[in-house]
């Protein structure tokens, strides 16, 4: 008796329609076989299946039993096959059909309950495009799936029940979608009041946050780079619905939604240490999962001490950061993963930290000095838009801010002048596929940022005596169009792009 059971398979963020075949044969040595391209995780499925069922007090049949997984030039990983397999060897057993535009999948316990699983999001996308209405899923797993609409999610608690839901003996009650607390009270690490001084540093955070500008911090131990980085999300607006989605598609491919998650409305902030490897920042592996770029898609990437990353880490970063997107390529497969992000960078002037600092004397020579600094290619420090050196507070100042500092602006209030520039930025670019200033190319620079002449001739010297890059040159202009947001301005004037050209590209070598 053949049994066909609908399921999916996941290539990165794509997703494949998979048919379960299962064939008990009489003829035949009892046996348990899976054919179809099948990975380990899925051959292991035998036992797991064979044990589930005898679990749930119902005889395992003793059969022949084949099961192909079609397409079979598709490789499958993973245990989420377990309940679609054990679904069709059970249907046979207890003679119930299959529901039609039905969708299964599952990892299985050896007591017959199921597992949190992976890809229940990506499946629940596919099965609203692909006309499917209902998903048997882990109960662990059905609010993530229920966050698209027009689905009916049946919350799946054991083998057992879903059979007795089959036979009309008990009914599964579908899930109704519920955004997870901890989602919505995500605690920030710092607010901006903590921060005391550095005036000009929280300004540069403001114009990051507003346009989605990358930035570099370079400044001495203990002057604040990591605490502006940390505050850095309680000032981002939230993901919209079109982020949200793109950003949980990803966490779901990746197993980072815990049971009970639902949509991530949150901006990530991923901060990898520099001992990480290629593959972890970047993504790949065997079976090529997202790394730490595409999982602060949309959010914050903070490299910490950027000066002690591997040469080659730093130059994977040239791409995303222009295209904001990444390829891994393999000999069997070819996977492409969104890895638009808001590159936030600190680093120290030399290698004892003190080239800058104003009171204590650096021990490091010249030769040094450039070395270290010579670890941060200028093409990546081209591909930063705001450059800031961050000095230390002194004592006296730091008292001062610590007196007054219920008089320092919170978190909040910058939040919402940068939401008010994003939103100018969305109304702006309702036409096109970007969203926000820094992601605009040279024809949007050219619609949208028009100078005017004496705008034009302060940017022209400024290119001619700091000799800008072409790129440069174009990444002052979309920073003064976010300035002007902020300021609520229409155009780009004077004041906005001689404060742009402030954190325009330097050179950090000290004379």
């Amino acid at each position: 008796m053949l049994i066909k059971v609908p399921s999916v398979v996941n290539l990165g963020l794509e997703t494949i329609k998979v048919d379960i075949e299962i064939n008990l044969a009489n003829k035949g040595l009892p046996g348990f076989e899976i054919v179809g391209l099948a990975g380990k995780a899925v051959d292991e499925s035998k036992e797991r299946v064979r044990t589930a069922i005898q679990s749930s007090d119902v005889d395992f049949p003793q059969k022949k039993i084949t099961v192909n997984m079609a397409p079979a030039d598709v490789p499958k990983e993973g245990s989420m096959y377990d309940l679609p397999i054990a679904l069709g060897i059970l249907s046979s057993s207890l003679e119930f059909p299959i529901p039609q535009k039905s969708l299964f999948l599952g990892e299985l316990s050896f007591d017959g309950s199921l597992r949190h699983t992976k890809g229940a999001f990506l499946m629940a996308l596919f099965a609203k495009e692909a006309g499917f209405t209902n998903l048997y899923v882990p109960k662990d797993s059905a609010n993530e799936a229920a966050a698209i609409k027009g689905l009916k999610v049946f919350p799946v608690t054991d083998i057992g029940q879903l059979c007795r839901h089959f036979l009309k003996q008990e009914e599964i009650i579908p899930v109704t979608y519920k955004q997870a607390k901890e989602e919505k009270l995500k605690p920030v690490e710092f607010d901006m009041k903590e921060v005391l001084g550095q005036e000009q540093a929280k300004r540069a955070m403001e114009i990051a946050a507003a346009g989605g500008h990358n930035i570099i911090m370079m400044g001495s131990p203990g002057s604040g780079k990591t605490m502006l980085a940390r505050a850095l999300p309680g000032i981002l607006p939230p993901l919209n619905e079109a982020e949200s989605l793109e950003v949980t598609k990803i966490y779901s491919a990746s197993g980072g939604i815990p049971p009970g998650g639902s949509l991530i409305t949150n901006r990530q902030f991923r901060a990898p240490h520099h001992t990480a490897s290629l593959a972890g920042l970047v993504g790949g592996g065997s079976k090529p999962q997202p790394g730490e770029i595409s999982l602060a898609h949309r959010g914050v990437l903070f490299l910490d001490e950027f000066n002690e990353f591997p040469r080659a880490i730093m130059e994977a970063l040239r791409q995303p950061l222009e295209d904001g997107y990444l390829t891994i390529s393999r000999s069997k497969q070819r996977i492409t993963y969104p890895a638009d992000f808001m590159l936030v960078a600190s680093a120290n002037p030399c290698p004892c930290g003190y080239a800058l600092h104003p009171k204590r004397s650096c021990n490091c020579s010249q030769n040094q000095i450039q070395k270290y600094q010579k670890r941060i290619s200028g093409p990546i420090l081209d591909r930063i838009d705001l450059h800031i050196q961050v000095m230390p507070v002194d004592a006296n100042e730091f008292q001062d801010n610590q007196r007054g500092s219920e008089f320092l602006e919170a978190s909040e209030k910058i939040r919402q002048r940068v939401m008010q520039a994003r939103a100018k930025q969305e109304a702006r670019f309702c036409d096109e596929t970007i969203c926000s200033n820094s992601q605009m190319k040279n024809n949007h620079i050219k619609k949208y940022c028009k100078l005017s002449k004496e705008v034009e001739e302060i940017l022209r010297q400024a290119s001619l005596k700091f000799q800008l890059s072409a790129r440069s040159y174009m990444k002052m202009i979309k920073v003064a169009r976010t300035i002007a947001d902020l300021e609520g301005a229409d155009e780009v004037s004077i004041s906005h792009m001689a404060e742009a050209l402030q954190y325009k590209p330097k050179s950090h070598e000290l004379a």
